[in-house]
This record gives structure tokens, C-alpha cells and sequence, in this order.
């Protein structure tokens, strides 16, 4: 019935507390379940003790990234409803059947929005959340309580489409928020409360928000291009209007041929938008019928 994914990367100290917690929290519901931890070439006894505790185990000869672990433990899933959760005891897993009982609702994917004393960790995580956040919202047109829970539960026939569109490093939840969200898919949030890690973060702060905002901005470019242009445009009128009010007031010349050629530039970005809308439309014309073609052709 589910399949729970757990990528663990050197999580010996939490990872047998958390398939624990799992397995109590599955057993709640009754029917068949199965945990699937994906060591992604931990160099301690992670997979030793997820055994011991009631694992199934697929492991990486090399560490190859959260996203990737997670794929391939999704691929590996013989249930189609999948939950995928942290080995660092950050998640409450119990609440496993509360997002069971609202996917069975209707919902394509239920998330986990974090909260509580240990979410924000500190004031630079907190900043960069923000920034982040506010990326995406602005990409998916909609509030979203949190981009990048990693307590999810959703329908393998539902993720696996969109597979090749989905980073397989920390950014994966973020892009997969973003997939459901653009493709008119259901997702809904419950809050949970994040607790504590145990052992230490495996997430370098600031290389890793580089890394989730260009993957925001490709997505962006992929899913609503005009969005990028409109931004830009809006920036460049900005300019423009600042420009004209220094002219009029101070009789700078310059200001105002510089004014001028700001309204021509956010002219040509939305211009250049609208095009972008074009081709993308054009791109996915052409998809959808390869794909029907491929379909008549098997």
C-alpha cells in the first residue's frame, strides 16, 4: 500500500531510530508497507543498521545527491503511494497516516510545512529561506507555506513523468513543488513540527541555495517564461521613471536619454517574453506529438 523512501548518506546514529518510527506509524494503518532506505555511499553502517531495523536496502558505491537517492528509491518502490522522509529524525514520521487520509482525499501530493524552535536554525538560513520562497511563490503564482519539506507523500504514477525535469541534488522537493504546482496538480500542506537533527547537517548553506535559486530561475525559463522578461521590464520602467523624474526636476539631459532608452529596452524584454511564450507553446505542440506518434507507432 506504501513505500516510504529515506535517503541516508552516513546517518548510523538516527537512521534505525527513524525506520523505527516508520514502522509504528505504518503499522497504524494496517495493509502492506515497505521502507526503503537508499545509502548514498555512506562510509559508516547505515545500511547495517537500517537492516537491523527493518529496511529494505539499495545502496550507491559513490554519494550521488539527495534527488538521485530518492529517484531511485521511488523506481525501486513496489507500493504506488510513496512517502519520502529525512534519516536525521527531523520528521516527524508519525504523521504518516494524516497525510495518508488527506491524499486519499483527492490530493496529488500532501507535504509536510515545517515549523517549530528548530526549523529556522539561524538567522542566514532563515534570510535564505526567504529569498527562496519568494522565488518560487513568484514562479508558481501562489502562497506555499514551505518549498522544500522533505515529509511528502505522493502517487508514483504521478512523479515518475516528471523525472528528467527534477534536480537530483537538495533542490529535489523545490523542483518538485514546482512540477505538481505548474502542471495544475492538487497539493495541499499540513504543519508538522521539526525537531531536532541528530548527528550533523550534511547541507553546505550557501552552496546549496546557489544551487536551489539557478534551479528555480531554469524553472521559471521552463515553466513561465515571461515571468523572467515581465521581471525585468517592470525593473527597467522602474529605471525609466526614475530617470524622467530627475530630468524634469533637476534638468539632467542625460537622465532623461537614459529614461528613454530604459522604456526601450522593457519594450523589447516583453516583447522578447511574448516570444518565449510562443516557442515554448510551439515546443510542447511538438512533444505532445511525438508522443502520441511513439504511442501509435507501439
Amino acid at each position: 500500500m506504501i513505500s516510504v523512501i529515506i535517503p541516508a548518506y552516513n546517518e548510523e546514529s538516527a537512521i534505525g531510530g527513524t525506520v523505527d518510527a516508520c514502522v509504528r506509524a505504518l503499522s497504524k494503518l494496517g495493509g502492506e508497507y515497505e521502507i526503503i532506505v537508499v545509502d548514498d555511499g555512506s562510509s559508516d553502517n547505515t545500511a547495517g543498521v537500517a537492516v537491523a531495523a527493518g529496511a529494505r536496502i539499495i545502496r550507491h558505491p559513490h554519494n550521488l545527491g539527495y534527488g538521485r537517492s530518492l529517484k531511485d528509491g521511488i523506481l525501486a518502490a513496489t507500493h504506488d503511494t510513496i512517502v519520502i522522509a529525512d534519516a536525521d529524525g527531523t520528521y516527524p514520521v508519525e504523521r504518516i497516516p494524516d497525510l495518508f487520509r488527506i491524499h486519499m482525499s483527492g490530493f496529488h501530493m500532501v507535504v509536510g510545512a515545517r515549523q517549530g524552535r528548530h526549523y529556522d536554525e539561524s538567522f542566514g538560513k532563515k534570510i535564505l529561506r526567504i529569498i527562496l520562497k519568494t522565488l518560487v511563490e513568484f514562479t508558481a503564482g501562489r502562497k506555499i507555506p514551505d518549498i522544500n519539506s522533505g515529509l511528502r507523500m505522493f502517487s508514483r504514477p504521478d512523479v515518475v513523468p516528471y523525472f528528467q525535469y527534477l534536480c537530483e541534488t537538495f533542490s529535489f522537493t523545490t523542483s518538485l513543488t514546482l512540477a505538481y504546482m505548474m502542471n495544475g496538480m492538487f497539493v495541499t500542506y499540513i504543519p508538522i513540527d521539526y525537531q531536532q537533527r541528530v548527528g550533523t547537517t550534511k547541507v553546505r548553506l550557501l552552496r546549496d541555495s546557489l544551487r536551489t535559486m539557478q534551479f528555480i530561475v531554469e524553472a521559471i525559463l521552463y515553466y513561465n517564461p515571461i515571468k523572467i522578461f515581465l521581471a525585468f521590464s517592470v525593473c527597467l520602467l522602474g529605471v525609466a521613471i526614475v530617470c524622467f523624474a530627475d530630468a524634469v526636476v533637476f534638468g539632467h539631459h542625460n537622465s532623461f536619454l537614459l529614461g528613454v532608452g530604459s522604456v526601450i529596452l522593457g519594450v523589447l524584454m516583453f516583447a522578447i517574453g511574448l516570444v518565449s511564450i510562443q516557442l515554448k507553446q510551439l515546443l510542447h505542440l511538438q512533444d505532445t506529438e511525438r508522443t502520441a506518434h511513439n504511442r501509435a507507432a507501439k
